[in-house]
This record gives C-alpha cells, structure tokens and sequence, in this order.
C-alpha cells in the first residue's frame, strides 16, 4: 500500500472520532475557520459530532435547479477540452493541464467504440476541503453500469495534475456510465485523492473505496433511473468529478477557473 493511501486511511478514521463535545466543538470551528467555509446553507459546528460528519454535511436549504444540466457538485473547474484522435485506429484522448489522457485508461472497459466516435467532450471538477461534498445527478439519467478501479490517492490539485502523467488514471476512481433521456451516453468519473476517507454511493452500497477489500469490478445496472438533482452520494473529503459527454449532447456554458455550485446550469442541451 503506497504512503498516500495509508495515510488516507488513517486520516479516514481520525475524521470519524467523535472527541467529547466541546472540543468536537472547537474542532469543527478551526476547520471552518480555516477552509473559510460558508455555513449559511448548512447546521452549525456545535451539531455535528465528527469531522467526517462536518465533510459530509448535508444542504439545510434547498437550492433552486436550473435548466438543461446541472452542476452534480460544488467546486472549481479546471478544465474545459474536446477528445482527439491522434490516429485512425486509436481510442480517442483528451489533454488536462497538458497531460494526454486515454479514454480506455480512465474509464476502461465502460464503454463501446461507436460510442467514441464522434468525439467526446470534457470537463473536470475539483472539489476543495471546503466544498459541500455531495453529488447530484446533473439531469433525468439512467445509470447503465458502474466501473470501480482501485488504484493510488495522489493528490488531485492543479499542482499534482501538472507534474504526474495520467494522475487521474493512477488513482482510485469509480466510473458511472449513464445515458440521458434524450439517449446520449455520458460518463461520471468520481477520482478519489490524498485523504479522502470515502466515496459512497447512495443507489449501491457495495462500491466500497479506499479498502483492500475489493479488486477492480464492474457492476451493471437494470432500469436505475435517477431524477435531476438527485443525490448520488458522497466524498469523505474533497476529490474530482470528470464529466465525459459525447458530443452534439451539450453546450457547455462555463469557464475555466470558474467555481460553480451544485444546482447552477453549466450547459444547455444541444437536442
């Protein structure tokens, strides 16, 4: 087990001691206090009884959803690029900061080639330890199947995605394959990072992460239709979502190094 898988773990545990009130109190403050975490939306610091709690706090007022697709998250986005392929017989690939990812590597075997072959579009979303951590489903979608990848938790900040080569395809991740209402396929791609206890998704309780429990597996899905704005689960801490859609599905209305908000529209459905 690599260094930064074992202190993730460890770290996961700690999160989830509950100390004697007051100082779970004082706890939860000086993380507040630090992250500069807006609690407007959310139960104060007294009332939840471990950091992992205070990671995972759930929305105390609803948010509006806007039209076409959604955000699935809080967060930042890193960046905004279209696939390419660079030989006729080759999968399709996209860049990231620079760094040339392979389709196949990322999400694996979650995918058919007709799928690719009119070119993919991609965004990536960095969620800070200051993020409300839940996902949401982006619009009405069925999940079609779910690709679990064990792997590293390296770091997954602007900084580690410059320097390492393929980070998101060393880490662990799970890869939801979905389809829209409107039949296009797109992909969810939850990448976990350097002290992320967790992710959980709330449709399927088996996909467990950050264990030596499981090895890679796929796991698919009959009629699991998920409604817009629909939690999907969470990040024991922040993490990344890549989003992979084919293209002539969405127009996408963001910008790179913009921070967006679970519920606002970041793009308008082509058809």
């Amino acid at each position: 087990m690599s260094f930064s898988n074992q202190s993730s773990r460890i770290f996961g545990l700690i999160a989830r001691i509950k100390f004697f009130k007051p100082l779970q109190i004082l706890i939860n403050k000086a993380y507040i206090k630090y992250f500069k975490i807006d609690m407007s939306e959310f139960k104060q610091a007294r009332d939840y009884e471990s950091l992992n709690a205070l990671f995972t706090r759930s929305l105390e007022i609803s948010r509006k959803l806007e039209d076409d697709f959604i955000a699935p998250c809080d967060g930042k986005i890193i960046q905004i690029t279209n696939s390419f392929c660079q030989k006729k017989d080759e999968f399709l690939s996209f860049s990231i900061k620079g760094k040339i990812y392979s389709i196949n590597a990322l999400i694996r075997d979650n995918f058919e080639l007709k799928e690719l072959e009119n070119g993919l579009d991609c965004i990536n979303i960095y969620l800070s330890p200051k993020d409300y951590h839940r996902y949401h489903a982006p619009c009405n979608l069925e999940i079609l199947s779910a690709i679990y990848t064990r792997g590293k938790l390296y770091s997954v900040n602007e900084k580690y995605l410059k320097r390492i080569p393929n980070l998101y395809s060393e880490n662990e991740r799970v890869c939801l394959k979905c389809k829209s209402e409107n039949n296009f396929i797109f992909w969810l791609i939850f990448v976990g990072a350097q002290n992320v206890g967790k992710m959980r998704f709330n449709f399927d309780s088996n996909i467990q992460t950050n264990t030596n429990k499981y090895d890679n597996f796929t796991t698919t899905y009959h009629n699991l239709k998920i409604t817009k704005g629909e939690e999907l689960g969470n990040f024991e801490l922040g993490s990344t979502i890549v989003i992979i859609a084919q293209k002539g599905f969405l127009n996408f209305k963001i910008q790179e190094n913009q921070n967006i908000k679970f519920g606002q529209n970041i793009a308008n459905f082509i058809n």
